[in-house]
């Protein structure tokens, strides 16, 4: 359908959080605080998984694409939105809408396949120790990488192309602190029914698909964790995937509440707190969470910073 007597959008106007100019520099000290966590965190788990023999495992090669994948996923919104916070014109044009949504989009489906294949890899290595060097092999985890960034290529194109092919032909003001799917839709000047239930669809495919491999993973987990006879080995069972269920949780439990109840009854504000948990705050968990409950990680990281240290000492 064409905009008939209208003009066709060619920007949209975010509104964010607030425009309170006090509150938005208050606001953007504390997002660019986070950021930077989340940016210094991450790129510590991937140098200390690089450069530590100790971590050359599938664990931690996983681990690495995690971090590399939230480094990625906060790139699409975050600098934007702490633009926004000090620009008098918060406005995104209609390609760097569609341009955003679709690598949110991508970037966000890689994350939740990745999250299953590190799943897979707990319940081998908790379900078949004596064949885990075997089965996790290096080809079979880069394949496994691989295919968790591909993945998320059709559901971004599939989403980007039916929403901005859509007519937008009033309104202009997403209610919202990037271009999500939801508060873009509510745009459209056209009965949408279509389209949300192939939103509906793709999130159920590329959502609930990896969660309910997930599922079956560490219900064979806990399966076996329980019938282990010793209590100390039951501990060190689980205290190696207790990192993954809390991200896992952080991850899933809040994109859930924003897309498979896509006309709740929240109120814009309620939604951009449960976005923002999963853009913004989770990256920066994850990095943290990884380093203090696993204790190879603490580790390397004291011997890499030690290494790094001696180096400069010897220097001088």
């Amino acid at each position: 359908m064409v905009c008939e007597n209208h003009t066709r959008v060619t920007e949209f106007i975010l509104l964010g959080f607030t425009s309170n100019p006090e509150m938005q520099i208050s606001l953007f000290v504390l997002f660019l605080s986070i950021y930077v966590v989340t940016l210094l965190g991450n790129f510590l788990i991937v140098t200390v998984t690089s450069i530590d023999h100790a971590l050359q495992t599938p664990m931690y090669f996983f681990l690495q694409n995690l971090s590399l994948l939230e480094v990625c996923f906060t790139l699409v919104m975050v600098p934007k939105m702490l633009v926004d916070l000090v620009s008098p014109r918060k406005v995104i044009s209609f390609v760097g809408c569609g341009t955003q949504m679709y690598f949110f989009f991508f970037f966000g489906s890689s994350e939740c396949f990745l999250l299953s294949m590190m799943a897979y890899d707990r319940f081998v290595a908790i379900c078949k120790p004596l064949y885990y060097s075997v089965i996790m092999n290096r080809s079979l985890c880069l394949r496994m990488a691989v295919g968790s960034w591909m993945s998320g290529v059709p559901v971004s194109m599939l989403q980007t192309a039916w929403m901005m092919a859509l007519p937008f032909c009033g309104p202009n003001t997403v209610d919202h602190f990037f271009c999500d799917g939801p508060p873009v839709l509510k745009l459209v000047t056209q009965d949408t029914a279509m389209y949300e239930m192939q939103a509906l669809a793709s999130t159920l495919l590329f959502i609930m698909f990896p969660f309910s491999l997930i599922l079956i993973s560490y219900t064979r987990i806990i399966i076996t964790i329980l019938k282990m006879p010793s209590a100390t080995g039951r501990q060190k069972a689980f205290s190696t995937c207790s990192s993954h269920l809390i991200v896992v949780s952080l991850f899933y439990g809040t994109a859930s509440l924003t897309y498979l109840r896509p006309k709740s009854n929240q109120s814009p504000e309620s939604k951009k707190m449960v976005s923002l948990s999963y853009t913004v705050i989770t990256p920066m968990l994850n990095p943290i969470i990884y380093s203090l409950r696993n204790n190879e990680v603490k580790g390397a990281v004291k011997r890499t910073i030690t290494q790094k240290v001696f180096q400069k000492l010897d220097i001088f």
